[in-house]
C-alpha cells in the first residue's frame, strides 16, 4: 500500500462468452492485450478512430509503485490526441532542465525545450499508475471499446485471417477470434512466449535501487545526476520530482548487490540520509531494484500479429526512452491499421510499422546503451574515458557535451521511411530546416475562427497545410481515395473564416513556408510529403505512397 494512492479496482464481471452456445466462437476485429500504457494507448486510439476494439488484462487495477515516470513532450502531444494529456500534465511535476554533477560540482545542464512556441513542456513527472487511471477513464467512456477485467490469455493460434485467443477468467475459459492482435503485455510478454518468439540484445551487469520517498523540499524541479557524489562514493545518483511531494531517488549499486537485501528499509533508509542529511524527514513509499536491458525483437509484425511497447523492446530507465516509446509505437499503427481495416490501404501497409518502430527502437537502443557505457563503464578503458570527460567538464565546453547521464526521450524523425515522398525538383526554391518528410511536426500557436489554440490540436487525420492563396481546392481534396483535410495557413491579421491564423509567422518559420508552400501531414502527425506548389496529381500520388499502395 502506498500513502499517497489508493489503487482502483476494477471488474467486467462474468464474460458473456461463457453462456453462449456450444461452438459459438465471437469474432473481433482488433484484440489488444495488456492494460499498461501503451494497451490502453492503442485501444483508446483506434476506438476513437471508429474501430471496435476489446481489451484485455490479467489484473483488476493499474501498475504497483510508480514505475514509469517521465513522459516527454512528444508523448503529451499523443496523449493530448487520446483525450488524456491535460489531466496529466496538471497532475505531474513539469520540468525542461537538467543537471549533472561531478562530486559536487555541476560540469553540465540541458534544457528540453530552449525555444518557446510549443503548448507542452520538455518532461512531466508522473507516477505510472496516475496515468494508467487517466487512460481507463477515457477508454471507459468510450462506446466503441471493451474493456476485460482479469481475463488471461493461455493461447494463442495465429492463422493468415487473424488469430484464435483461449482466455481464462475466475469462471472458466472461452475461446474468441481476431482479425488483428495487438500484443501490449509489457517486458515479459507471455504472449511473445506462447508463440516462442525471441527477444534479442544486452542485459548490463550493474544493479540500480529506486527509492520513492515523501517529503517535502524546496529543490527546483529539475532532473539532478550525480557521478561519485560524497554521500554514495564512487558510484552514481539520480533525483527528480513526482507528483504529491514524492521524490524519486535512484542509487547505482553494482553488479554483486542482493537485490532482496537492498531493497529492505534498513539498507534504504541510511543510504538516503546520507544523501539529504540527517535532519531531512522523509517516508519511504516504494522501493525496487533493477537491471538495464537493451533487446528489441527481430520483427514488430507477425503475420497479424503486431507487438508494442515493452512486449517488443527494452530499454533502460535512464533517457525515459520505455514508456514513451511505446506510445509512440501505437500511434505510429493505430492509424495504419484503421486504414487497413477499411480496406483503403494494403496490409503491406502494416509492414512500415514494423520499419519505422524497429528503426525507432535502434535508435533507442543505441542512446540507451551509450547512457549506460557511460553511466557504469564495464573496462579501465571506458572507466578512464568517462573519468577524463568529466574532470575536463569543470573548464572545457567541448567536454560537458561528452557527459551523458541519460540523452532523454525525443520524437523520432522517420527519415529513411518506405512512406516518405522525398522532395522534388524545387529549384531555387529549396527547403532549409529540419521538417523534411519523415520528421513529427513542430508545434506552434494559431488562431482559428478567433479562437486562440495550438497547431498540433488540429492534426488528427490526413491533413494538407497551404500558406497563403490559392492551390488546391476542397473539391480537389474531395477525389481523393481518402479524406484528407485542408488547412489553409494564412499570416497573423489575414486569416478568414476557417483558416488558420500564423499569430506568431511561427509555423511558417519553422516550416520554411512562401506563398503556396504544401505540406501533406499524417494522422500521427508526421510530414508524409511537401512542395512550393502543389498539383492534384502530386498529392494523390503522395497520398498513395503514405498508404502503402507501393509496398504490395
Amino acid at each position: 500500500m502506498l500513502s499517497t494512492y489508493t489503487y482502483p479496482s476494477y471488474s467486467s464481471g462474468r464474460a458473456p462468452e461463457l453462456d453462449d452456445a456450444p461452438g459459438t466462437v465471437r469474432q473481433h476485429p482488433v484484440v489488444v492485450v495488456g492494460a499498461g500504457p501503451v494497451g490502453l494507448s492503442a485501444a483508446i486510439d483506434l476506438a476513437q478512430r471508429g474501430t471496435p476494439v476489446l481489451l484485455l488484462d490479467d489484473d483488476k487495477t493499474v501498475s504497483m509503485g510508480s514505475r514509469g515516470l517521465c513522459y516527454a513532450k512528444r508523448t503529451l502531444e499523443v496523449l493530448d490526441r487520446l483525450g488524456c494529456g491535460q489531466p496529466v500534465v496538471d497532475k505531474g511535476v513539469t520540468w525542461n532542465v537538467g543537471r549533472t554533477f561531478l562530486e559536487t560540482e555541476e560540469v553540465f545542464q540541458f534544457n528540453l525545450q530552449p525555444e518557446a512556441g510549443h503548448e507542452r513542456p520538455g518532461m512531466v513527472n508522473l507516477q505510472q499508475y496516475y496515468l494508467e487511471e487517466y487512460l481507463v477513464k477515457r477508454a471507459q467512456a468510450l462506446p466503441h471499446l471493451q474493456m476485460r477485467w482479469e481475463h488471461k490469455v493461455t493461447a494463442v493460434q495465429p492463422d493468415a485471417d487473424g488469430a484464435t485467443l483461449t482466455v481464462q477468467t475466475a469462471d472458466g475459459s472461452f475461446t474468441l477470434r481476431t482479425d488483428w492482435l495487438v500484443v501490449a503485455d509489457g517486458a515479459r510478454s507471455p504472449i511473445r512466449r506462447l508463440l516462442g518468439l525471441d527477444i534479442e540484445g544486452k542485459v548490463f551487469q550493474d544493479r540500480f535501487l529506486i527509492a520513492d520517498v515523501v517529503m517535502k523540499a524546496d529543490f527546483p524541479t529539475e532532473r539532478w545526476f550525480w557521478f561519485d557524489p560524497p554521500f554514495h562514493p564512487g558510484q552514481s545518483v539520480l533525483l527528480h520530482r513526482e507528483a504529491d511531494n514524492v521524490w524519486r531517488i535512484d542509487f547505482q549499486l553494482g553488479w554483486d548487490a542482493d537485490p532482496e537485501a537492498e531493497k529492505q528499509p534498513e539498507r534504504v533508509i541510511p543510504r538516503i540520509q546520507a544523501m539529504l542529511g540527517p535532519e531531512r524527514e522523509f517516508t519511504l513509499e516504494w522501493v525496487s531494484v533493477y537491471t538495464f536491458q537493451c533487446r528489441r525483437m527481430k520483427r514488430f509484425r507477425h503475420g497479424r500479429v503486431l507487438f508494442a511497447g515493452d512486449a517488443a523492446h527494452q530499454v533502460s530507465p535512464f533517457g525515459a526512452r520505455g514508456a514513451n516509446s511505446g506510445i509512440q509505437d501505437v500511434d505510429n499503427l493505430g492509424w495504419k491499421l484503421q486504414f487497413v481495416l477499411q480496406g483503403q490501404a494494403p496490409e503491406a501497409l502494416l509492414d512500415s510499422y514494423d520499419a519505422e518502430r524497429v528503426a525507432a527502437a535502434d535508435e533507442n537502443i543505441l542512446n540507451s546503451t551509450r547512457s549506460t557505457d557511460f553511466i557504469t563503464p564495464k573496462t579501465a578503458m571506458s572507466r578512464r574515458f568517462r573519468n577524463a570527460v568529466l574532470e575536463m567538464a569543470r573548464d572545457l565546453p567541448f567536454a560537458r557535451a561528452l557527459v551523458n547521464s541519460g540523452r532523454l526521450s525525443v520524437a523520432t524523425h522517420l527519415d529513411h521511411s518506405p512512406l516518405n515522398t522525398p522532395d522534388g525538383d524545387v529549384g531555387d526554391a529549396a527547403f532549409s530546416g529540419w521538417m523534411a518528410p519523415g520528421a513529427p511536426l513542430d508545434d506552434a500557436p494559431v488562431r482559428l475562427d478567433d479562437r486562440e489554440g495550438w497547431l498540433l490540436r488540429q492534426i488528427d487525420s490526413f491533413t494538407l497545410l497551404v500558406f497563403g492563396p490559392g492551390g488546391l481546392t476542397p473539391q480537389d481534396l474531395a477525389a481523393l481515395p481518402v479524406p484528407v483535410r485542408l488547412l489553409r495557413v494564412q499570416p497573423a491579421g489575414q486569416a478568414g473564416a476557417g483558416e488558420l491564423e500564423d499569430v506568431q509567422g511561427m509555423i511558417a518559420k519553422r516550416l520554411d513556408a512562401q506563398p503556396g508552400t504544401a505540406y501533406l501531414l499524417r494522422p500521427d502527425q508526421h510530414v508524409a510529403a511537401r512542395w512550393r506548389r502543389v498539383d492534384a496529381a502530386a498529392l494523390r500520388a503522395a497520398l498513395q505512397r503514405t498508404l502503402g499502395h507501393h509496398l504490395q
